[in-house]
């Protein structure tokens, strides 16, 4: 049996609970503000100016919704698998349970087997493959590709199929980054149409190779030197994987958020910025990897510096979507020059099953501020409850210019007790 084999019949032996469905509805409802709120961004203009053309296809406007989810930096991150599975699976869901005239539940169960095969093959690919591989794009057609299975009936050979192929497009690189470009909104796009067309196709007869995980030419052998192939099916009686998945309170890189969360703790603390004089950081190595720009030039490199993201929230005690604008990098700029980052075994060996950092910050008279997180907002352990969640959802869609926002968050949660499944019109 390959390891696709065992994924598929792991999912589909999984039983579904309200408790379960409750959570697919509230990540689904993450994922369609998100989506919303991104339409009011540069990125999403260009996206949208693209989906005129293709709003008839389900692939396609699978990558119109995976994309925009994904541009504002407020979705949803798995810390085990250090996937986005919410922007990659619930596009891809919500096009095929839209174009099949589904229920809002059978919606919400291709979520969780979505969520699942992402989580589990993100969580195999091993912290190498982040190195140079963005692990949303090539983890996440996997996930789409069951979403898809579950909304289109395949038998498990036909998903299998589909997980295959999915597999065989999986993709996305971190280059992006060295200029800012807007590829990684592309990886979400891309990754959510790949499952449904790979979907698509299997139920037409289309074959996959089924041993594309651990086969000698698959994703392992090509991409991941350090996989954990049991990894795909250890523990298989766990709670679904949706369960394990953060919702983030702030729209930047999920590595700021330890920062973040501590140095918010310490604002409170410090009489004026002046008065910093020195800002230290301790952190795992691939925050610093990813997030160490001590002078970021736009909003996109804002949200993925360390410095300016704790620079925001000690002066300013908050960090939202304005702390990342120029006025706001440029205001920030002193203080932002005083926080060090630095790698710490403790931190590093716990990734990525824990996200940790400390803050220490020291005024001029030499008081010393000190707080810690092993875990933070948003996180399975301190989560957004219903209300946040509403807000966040409220905020963003207002964001990206719906109308009757309480209406559709309403409507996409009730789908976890047989409502039917709300139009978005990301259009």
């Amino acid at each position: 049996m390959s390891l696709t084999q065992g994924l598929v019949r792991l999912i589909r032996a999984k039983a579904v609970t309200q408790d379960d469905l409750d959570a697919a509805a509230l990540f689904t409802l993450d994922a369609v503000a998100s989506a919303i709120g991104g339409r009011s961004t540069g990125p999403g203009q260009k996206l949208l100016a693209w989906g005129q053309g293709h709003s008839g296809d389900a692939g396609r406007r699978a990558l119109l919704m995976g994309g925009l989810t994904h541009i504002l930096e407020i979705d949803d991150l798995h810390r085990a698998s250090v996937v986005h599975p919410g922007c990659v699976v619930v596009p891809a869901a919500y096009v095929l349970a839209q174009q099949k005239g589904a229920t809002g539940r059978d919606l919400l169960t291709a979520v969780l087997h979505g969520f699942e095969a992402t989580c589990r093959i993100g969580m195999a690919v091993g912290r190498e493959h982040y190195k140079i591989w963005h692990s949303t794009a090539t983890c996440g057609p996997f996930g789409s590709a069951m979403a898809g299975a579950e909304l289109l009936g395949l038998n498990d050979d036909e998903a299998v199929d589909a997980l295959g192929n999915a597999g065989t497009q999986s993709a996305g690189l971190w280059q992006f980054l060295a200029t800012g470009a807007m590829s990684k909104h592309l990886h979400a796009g891309r990754g959510a149409e790949a499952g449904v067309v790979a979907a698509e196709l299997a139920k037409l007869g289309f074959s996959g190779p089924s041993q594309i995980l651990e086969g000698p030419q698959g994703l392992f052998a090509g991409a991941c030197p350090d996989a954990d192939a049991e990894a795909v099916l250890r523990d298989p009686d766990h709670r679904w994987q949706v369960h394990e998945t953060s919702i983030k309170p702030w729209p930047s890189c999920r590595h700021t958020h330890p920062a973040i969360d501590a140095a918010l703790e310490l604002s409170h603390q410090i009489p004026e910025p002046s008065r910093i004089a020195a800002v230290d950081l301790k952190t795992y190595a691939v925050a610093v990897d990813v997030c160490d720009r001590a002078h970021p030039d736009s909003v996109y490199e804002a949200k993925f510096s360390l410095h300016h993201c704790i620079a925001a929230a000690l002066v300013d005690g908050r960090v939202d979507f304005a702390s990342f604008e120029a006025d706001a990098r440029a205001r920030l700029a002193d203080v932002r020059a005083q926080i060090m980052p630095q790698v710490t075994e403790r931190y590093t060996s716990a990734y990525p099953y824990d996200w940790g950092s400390a803050l220490a910050v020291t005024l001029d008279d030499g008081t010393r501020l000190q707080a810690e997180r092993s875990h933070c907002k948003g996180d399975p352990e301190a989560p957004l409850s219903k209300a946040e969640m509403k807000a966040k959802a409220h905020m963003l869609m207002e964001l990206g210019g719906c109308s009757d926002s309480a209406r559709l968050i309403d409507a996409i949660l009730s789908m976890a007790y047989d409502g039917p499944v709300p139009d978005p019109n990301l259009l």
